[in-house]
Order: C-alpha cells, then structure tokens, then sequence
C-alpha cells in the first residue's frame, strides 16, 4: 500500500485505486495515514472532523468511519496481484482510547520524504556534497503539489500540512545552498528565477538568484533582480528591501570581490566528521524542592502529540524564583527522549544586553560540527542551515533569559521531534509557545525542605521555628533562600536564628551579609534595566513609597500622571513580574503589590548614579484600606 499525501491525496495498493470518494472519509484516512503504526485518539479524530463543534452522534459516527475503512481495507487485501506477505502489514487496530493504522515502513511519501531529507543531512555532515543534492532533489521530486490538496483539512491536518510545506522550504533552500558549494551557478539561474517569479517577495530567493547571475557574469541582470525585488515588496507589503540584501545590491554595483567566495550568503563549511550529539546544559541541581506539579505541566508539554509543530514551553516567574535552574533540571529530566542532542543558550549577557541570534546559532552549529563563516553567513542563513540540521532529528533546545519574542524566531528546531523550553524574564507572546508554565514562590514547607536540601537536614530540624521564619523572609524564592544557605554554610558557627535576626525587618541586610552580591538584587536589577525608562521610573517611584498594595488612582496620583497611563505602566511591571496584581474585592478594581524584596532592590536604583535612594515615608493616601487589605 501507498499513501500519497504530498500532493493530491491518494491511496494505492498495486495497480488498486483505494482512495475514499466520501470527504470525511478522506480525512480521516489521511490523519491515520500520516500517524500510521502509533494511536490516534478518539478526541484527536473528532477534533479534526468537527473541530469545537462535534454532534452528539460524533462517537458513532466515527465508529462508522473506522467500519467502512476496515471494508476498503479488506478489499485491498483481496485484490488481485498483491503478495499475500503484504497484506498482514497494512490493518486498523482499535486501541483503549483511539485506532492505530498499521503501515509498511515508509509506506507513506511524506515519511520517505524525511526519510531522505535525514539521509542528505547525513551525506553532508560526511561531507558528500554530491550526494547530499543528489538525495535532497530526490526528496524534492517527491511533491506533486500543496500537502492534502483535494482534502478539506481540520485543525489538525491543516497543522500537519504547514509543518510539510516549512521543511519542504528548508530542504529546498538548504538543496541550493549546496549546490552554490558545489559551484553550480549556472544551472541554478533557471530554477531561483521560477521560485522567485513564484514568490516575489521572498528576499532569501532574490538574493541567491542576483548571486548566482553575478557569479556567470550577468551583473547587470542581478541588479534588475534587485529592482524587481524593491518594486514587489513595496507594492505589495509597502517595505523597503532588508539591510542584507541592500548591502549585496551595492556590492554588486562595486564588484566586491567577496562575492566570489563560496560561502557568501549561506554556504555551509562542513567539518568532514560527524559530530557528537551535543550536550550543553549547566549541571543540574540534586533536588527541585516543591516544583513537582510544575515539573509534571512541563514533561505533558513536551510530550503532547496533538500539535504537528514543535512543542515550545515558556518558563516564566517572578525574579528570584528559580526559573533558569528549574529549566536545566526539566531538560535533565527529559534529556533521554532527545537523542540527537541538547542546546543551551544563555540569550541575556552578565551587562544585561540582549545576545544577537545569530551569535547563538553559529555556537549551535559549530558544535554539531558545522562552522560558519561569520562575515558571510546572515542571521537568515544561519536560522535555514540549523532548523534544516534538526529537521529529521530529535533535539531540546533551552533558551534562557529570553527578553522579547524575536529572539526566538531564528532559534526554534524545525523537526517534529524536536521541542523548546524558553525560560522568558517577562511573560512573551508567539505564536510557536503551545505552553506555559509559571513558577509561584514555594510553600513554607517546601522552602523549609529546600533549606534542609542545601543545609544539614539535623540543623534545620533543631530550628524548625527560625527555618520557617527564614523562608518567609525570603518570601518562598529559591535565590534568596540559596543566598541565605551560602551564608550559613560560609559561617557554620552560626545559628538560623542569628540570621533571621539580622533580616528582620530588613530583607536587604542578605546582600550585605553575603560574600558576593546577592543574586536577587542581580536578578531583579537585569529586569528592571530590560524595561523602558519610563517603566523602570514608575517600579523605582511607587515600590519606594509603601509596604502595602497601592490603587490605580492612588499610584496614578504619585506619578502625576493619568490613570489609563498609570495602568499600562503598572501591567507592563506585572508582565515583568516586578509588581503583582491583587484583587480589591469590587469588580475590575485592582491594586498592585511589590515584594518587600523588589521594594529594597527598589531602593537602591537611582536614574542618574545607581546610588541608594531614602525611601519616601509612607502616606496613608498610598496605603490600602483596612478592610481591604484583611482580606488579602
């Protein structure tokens, strides 16, 4: 049997046409077909069917649709011409909760067509250039047209056939990209010139098409490129082309004699050895005091197969709450179902400026054994060469200190069995993120056993009252708390109590008594230096100005602004995690809270010299009503 998906939808056994006339039919033949020997749930199959709308009859109805399958299925097998060896391999099994439709391997072109895509990565990393082409356009032949066309797609199978059409991209652009190392200029002009008449406005396509006529001595034909290019992109998306390929316009124009490098562009620099699955995470912590359940939202995250696209978990918390350390122990945890490898990067410098993509991906690529050529290869390239590396294969990445969602772009695997934990300093919106997990402060108890984790357990224990009184001071945040178990353990002579007396009253007293600065006030500073200046004035104006949660109109007054101003300014601090919002008991009323730890760091941020600032005393006017605040 065949399954032929890339294209019109057809399914053949011999010279037998199988495919089902009924629309319905179709669909659910094709997303067994394109999850053939694993379950397909009942509920997957009814979403893809009816979407958010099922009918009461859904179940029943879907249960006619297996019957009729498993008819046409059997008349296959009754077919003239057949092997009687094949017809065991091809059956519809029902499963506790689902079907699984059993295939021959490969059986499925959209399966022969990664099949071939991971063995033109393999011929590459080999270095085969030749063969690695010879295998890409062999992939390539394989589409007859857009994935599932003569099929009305659900939710699912619409997912499914935008995954196929993204790596069909990769592969074509990473197909060209050899070839331009194999020096093929030639031969390529014909085919850019279709792909770009196809899509004009595709700037990674004009630019390959103006090198590749630079390259046979067409200058001037390549800079008409350019010009068509400029003239499309403004009449249809009223931009002006990218600084890239403006800078290859005008090199160009010079006859730069980079041009006639062959890695200008994308071209690959290949190692000549396989690499080893890269392995890049920090060491990971012994235990993961309370984090249990989030740990629990992670592992069903990564491991939901009812997305096509790569799932991609966002870690987020307030400052001090352990996200990075939670994420490295996740992925420690979860290393074992990514064979292919674990990348790590840190996307936040010690100065807190934000670390450029494409610094990222030539750490990534180089480590598989794939180096770059840095002045030549764009951040464009880079992004193409690593999702077409890791599109048959299975890899985590782990971004930490994600600032903002352009960040992540270039940075995402492209392979369905690839997955992404981002650990984000503020909550960040894409639409790749399929989950999102946020890290509370931990319970008393949990703070307590975290302390006894990293402390004597016997110490602990014997002052079980000031333990707990730590915890709280440390407001439940595992980088306060570490703080406090490095200053216990640098001076064993002393008891938690002397400790707790020292922070009493004044949290602050942690980061002076640490031998380095504490990380928290870091933490919280890297943050709030993220932040536009007139954010990080209203965290360090109204976290001064008292110890209780404040309201809208109240903050606003304090500010001297309006309150629809004040309230965005206030939000962007709770998207930061710097303020939380509580309720006030009336609807659509909130007043906003600081931590007593951001409210110290707070005073110690100065907009000129980064001094320490007196904290305002105060008012009643700022302070939450009685009432009120008894009920928080």
């Amino acid at each position: 049997m065949h399954v032929s998906v890339l294209g019109a939808f057809e399914v053949t056994r011999g010279e037998t046409i199988l495919t089902p006339s009924a629309p319905k039919l179709r669909r659910v033949f094709a997303l067994l077909a394109m999850h053939a020997n694993r379950v397909v749930r009942v509920d997957q199959i009814i979403e893809e069917l009816w979407e958010d709308r099922p009918p009461y009859s859904a179940t029943t109805t879907l249960q006619t649709y297996v019957y009729q399958l498993r008819k046409l299925l059997g008349r296959s097998v009754r077919a003239r011409n057949v092997p009687v060896g094949l017809d065991s391999s091809v059956s519809l099994s029902t499963t506790p909760g689902g079907y699984s439709l059993s295939l021959p391997h490969a059986a499925v072109d959209a399966q022969q067509f990664e099949l071939l895509v991971e063995e033109g990565n393999a011929r590459l990393e080999a270095d085969d250039l030749e063969g690695a082409s010879r295998v890409l356009h062999d992939a390539l032949r394989l589409w007859r047209g857009p994935a599932f066309s003569a099929i009305s797609m659900g939710p699912l199978l619409q997912a499914e056939a935008v995954r196929l059409e993204e790596l069909r991209k990769i592969v074509l652009g990473h197909r060209i990209d050899i070839d331009f190392d194999r020096g093929r200029h030639a031969e390529l002009v014909g085919e850019l010139t279709a792909l770009v008449a196809q899509e004009p406005t595709h700037e990674g396509f004009q630019a390959k098409l103006m090198l590749a006529l630079y390259r046979t001595g067409r200058r001037s034909e390549a800079l008409q490129v350019y010009q068509r290019a400029r003239e499309a992109l403004d009449a249809e998306l009223g931009l002006e082309p990218t600084a890239e390929l403006q800078r290859l316009h005008g090199a160009v124009l010079d006859a730069d004699p980079s041009l006639d490098a062959p890695v200008i562009g994308a071209g690959l620099v290949r190692g000549g050895k396989k690499a080893e699955p890269p392995s890049q995470l920090p060491p990971d912590l012994p235990s993961m005091a309370g984090r249990t359940e989030p740990l629990r939202e992670v592992y069903s995250a990564l491991e939901d197969t009812r997305r096509s696209a790569p799932p991609v978990v966002l870690v987020v918390g307030a400052p001090g709450s352990g996200k990075s350390a939670f994420a490295v122990h996740a992925a420690h945890r979860a290393g074992t179902d990514y064979p292919d490898g674990i990348f790590y990067a840190r996307l936040l410098t010690a100065d807190g400026e934000p670390v450029p993509p494409e610094d990222v991906l030539l750490g990534f690529l180089t480590t598989v054994g794939l180096p770059q050529d840095r002045a030549a290869a764009s951040q464009e390239a880079l992004s193409r060469a690593f999702r077409s590396w890791t599109a048959s294969r299975r890899v985590l990445v782990v971004l930490d200190d994600a600032v903002d969602s352009e960040q992540l772009e270039p940075l995402l695997p492209s392979g369905p069995g690839c997955a992404t934990v981002v650990v984000g300093r503020r909550l960040l919106s894409h639409g790749a993120i399929s989950s999102r997990v946020e890290l509370p402060p931990l319970a008393a108890a949990d703070a307590v056993d975290m302390l006894g984790a990293m402390l004597d357990p016997h110490r602990v224990a014997a002052e079980s009252e000031a333990a707990r009184e730590l915890a709280e001071l440390c407001e439940g945040l595992p980088v306060p708390l570490r703080a406090a178990a490095d200053v216990l353990h640098l001076r064993p002579h002393w008891r938690i109590g002397r400790l707790v007396s020292r922070m009493r009253g004044d949290v602050g007293r942690l980061a002076q008594l640490a031998t380095n600065r504490s990380s928290i006030t870091r933490s919280v500073e890297l943050t709030w230096q993220l932040l536009p200046e007139e954010q990080r004035t209203t965290f360090r104006t109204v976290a001064r100005a008292t110890s209780e949660p404040i309201s809208l109109m109240d903050a606003a007054a304090l500010l001297d602004i309006d309150e629809s101003r004040a309230e965005a300014l206030l939000e962007d601090l709770v998207e930061s995690y710097l303020a939380e919002v509580v309720d006030a008991g009336t609807q659509d009323a909130f007043w906003y809270r600081f931590r007593p730890l951001f409210r110290t760091v707070a005073a110690g941020l100065d907009s000129g010299t980064g001094t320490p600032a007196a904290l305002p005393v105060p008012g009643r006017r700022y302070a939450m009503p009685m009432l009120a605040a008894a009920a928080l």
